[in-house]
C-alpha cells in the first residue's frame, strides 16, 4: 500500500470533527470508502488509530503520532505544489550575467544555447563590463552574477572557478616576434598594435597594464572584435593580444603566429561570481550550476 496523502487528510478531518460519519463527509467519500481507507492505515504499521464511543472515536497513542506527522507531510505538500506552479504555468524567469569580453566571445556563446534550449522559460541577458565594475555592481547589490578575470579580487564575494583564460600575443607570420618563447609585455611595446575599440574591457586592462610599465600602446587601428583584428594581424598591420581560446579558433581561418604571454595578468582564469551563491533566487543559482558544472568541457576544448 502507498502512502497517500488524502488518506492523511482523511485522519485530520476525522480528528477535527469527532466522527468518521463527519470526517467522511468533509472529505466527499462514502462511511465505507472512510473506514476501509483507515482500516489500510491501521494494517499498514499494525497499529489502532482510533477508540469508538457513542459519541465519536478519539485518537489512540498511535493515533496522535500519525496525526503530527500527517500535519507536517500535508504542510510540505502544499509548499511543494506552491514551488511547482510556477514551472507548470511556464513563468519566466530573466536574469542578468555580467561578464568581460572574454566570457561573452569566446564561451558563453558555446554554453548558452544549451542552457536555452533545456530551459524554454528562461531569457537572459547578457552585460559586458570590465571585471573591477562588475565587482563593484554585485557588491552594491546592482548585479547578482559575473563572470571575471581571476586578476581581480574582492573579501566580499563568493568565486568559483569557470575556466582558464590566459591571454596572447598574435602577430604576423614573419614578425620579429614569431619564432619568440613566451614574452612579457614590455617586449612587445615597442611594437605597432591593433587593438579593441576603447569601450571594450579586454582593451582598458591592456592598457592598463601597459601604463604600470610606464609605456603607452601605439595602436595602428581599432577593431569591434577578434575575428577582424586576426584578420588585419594577419594581413602584416601589426601585434595583437587576445584571448588564447579565440587565437586558437581564428588560425584556422587567418594565417598569423601567437605567443604565450607571461605574468599573472595574462595568465588569468575566468570566475563565476556572486555574493552568496546559496542567497542567489533559485534560478541564478540553477544556471550557476549549470555553467560551473561546464568547467571540465570547457577545458577539453
Amino acid at each position: 500500500m502507498r502512502l497517500d496523502l488524502f488518506d492523511l487528510q482523511l485522519v485530520l478531518n476525522i480528528v477535527e470533527t469527532g466522527s468518521l460519519t463527519k470526517g467522511a463527509e468533509r472529505s466527499a467519500i462514502s462511511l465505507q470508502a472512510c473506514s476501509e481507507r483507515i482500516k489500510k492505515l491501521e494494517q499498514r504499521y499494525a497499529v489502532s488509530l482510533f477508540t469508538r464511543h457513542a459519541s465519536g472515536v478519539k485518537l489512540t497513542l498511535a493515533g496522535q503520532t500519525l496525526t503530527e506527522h500527517a500535519q507536517q507531510m500535508l504542510k510540505q505538500g502544499r509548499q511543494l505544489e506552491q514551488a511547482m506552479a510556477p514551472f507548470a504555468a511556464g513563468l519566466n524567469s530573466n536574469m542578468v550575467l555580467w561578464c568581460n569580453s572574454s566570457a561573452q566571445s569566446e564561451y558563453l556563446p558555446q554554453l548558452l544555447p544549451q542552457y536555452l534550449m533545456q530551459n524554454p522559460n528562461v531569457q537572459i541577458e547578457l552585460k559586458e563590463a570590465e571585471s573591477n565594475e562588475i565587482i563593484a555592481a554585485i557588491e552594491q547589490g546592482t548585479a547578482q552574477l559575473g563572470l571575471i578575470s581571476g586578476f581581480f579580487k574582492s573579501s566580499r564575494l563568493q568565486t568559483l572557478e569557470f575556466a582558464d583564460d590566459p591571454l596572447v600575443l598574435i602577430c604576423p607570420q614573419t614578425h620579429a616576434l614569431a619564432g619568440h618563447a613566451p614574452i612579457q609585455l614590455a617586449q612587445t611595446l615597442a611594437y605597432p598594435f591593433v587593438g579593441l575599440m576603447q569601450y571594450h574591457s579586454l582593451q582598458q586592462s591592456i592598457e592598463t597594464q601597459a601604463r604600470l610599465l610606464g609605456c603607452s600602446i601605439q595602436y595602428r587601428l581599432r577593431l569591434p572584435n577578434f575575428a577582424a583584428i586576426a584578420q588585419v594581424v594577419a594581413n602584416g598591420v601589426g601585434i595583437a593580444i587576445m584571448p588564447k581560446r579565440a587565437a586558437l579558433r581564428l588560425q584556422a581561418l587567418y594565417a598569423f603566429h601567437f605567443v604565450d604571454l607571461t605574468g599573472d595578468w595574462a595568465n588569468r582564469k575566468l570566475l563565476l561570481t556572486a555574493r552568496s551563491f546559496d542567497g542567489l533566487a533559485l534560478a541564478y543559482q540553477h544556471f550557476s550550476q549549470f555553467l560551473i558544472a561546464q568547467h571540465h568541457t570547457l577545458q577539453r576544448n
